[in-house]
């Protein structure tokens, strides 16, 4: 069976208009069955959602942190759901993330309710079988050069795992049967044995 990789409509803006903030988070309301994400040269990416089965894979992903996160009490977990407004202007929505309580506590209840102006600490993209896998590097080094300070793509086309961090090269392992979080998500391990 031939899978074709899976590349988002990228819609221009710029120069016709700027859209705000606001109007961004407006606009991804009014079109709420597209996952739709901003990158920093105002671009918007149109992606159609996920299938079935990578969405049952990102639940098991999202449980596992967010099990651990209500454990750990020590931060903020986030679902695929959710969109962040990156440093750079970028608006990205990793499928799972996590924030630490302290720096989500600061920002303003009306900001928290719309795409927060902030980096997640951690990320994780799932590859699905119809991704390109070179636009999903670039945002997790997008993220990393943006303030997290932990993301794995995880790759289950081909079984690996690459594991960002600032001021570190890429990580790549090959069929893990785990993956710890240590130390920014100090005694968080997801089990790999779900999501493959």
């Amino acid at each position: 069976m031939l899978t074709l990789e899976n590349t988002p409509l990228i819609l221009q803006t710029r120069p016709a208009f700027e859209m705000t903030d606001e109007q961004f988070f407006e606009f991804c309301k009014i079109n709420c069955n597209y996952r739709i994400e901003r990158n920093a040269k105002g671009e918007l990416l149109v992606m159609s959602p996920v299938g079935s089965e990578t969405g049952h894979y990102n639940a098991k992903l999202t449980q596992q942190l967010g099990n651990w996160s209500d454990e750990d009490g020590t931060g903020i977990d986030f679902d695929s759901s959710a969109g962040f407004t990156l440093p750079n202007g970028a608006n990205r929505s990793p499928d799972a993330a996590w924030v630490k309580l302290e720096k989500w506590q600061a920002i303003p209840l009306e900001q928290r309710r719309k795409f927060a102006p902030i980096c997640p600490d951690f990320v994780v993209e799932l590859r699905s079988p119809s991704d390109n896998l070179k636009p999903l590097q670039e945002k997790m080094e997008e993220y990393i050069e943006n303030g997290a300070s932990l993301g794995w793509l995880i790759d289950r086309k081909n079984r690996r795992v690459y594991i960002y961090r600032p001021q570190v090269e890429v990580e790549c392992w090959e069929s893990p049967t785990m993956v710890k979080g240590d130390p920014i998500l100090s005694g968080f391990v997801l089990k790999l044995v779900k999501i493959w």
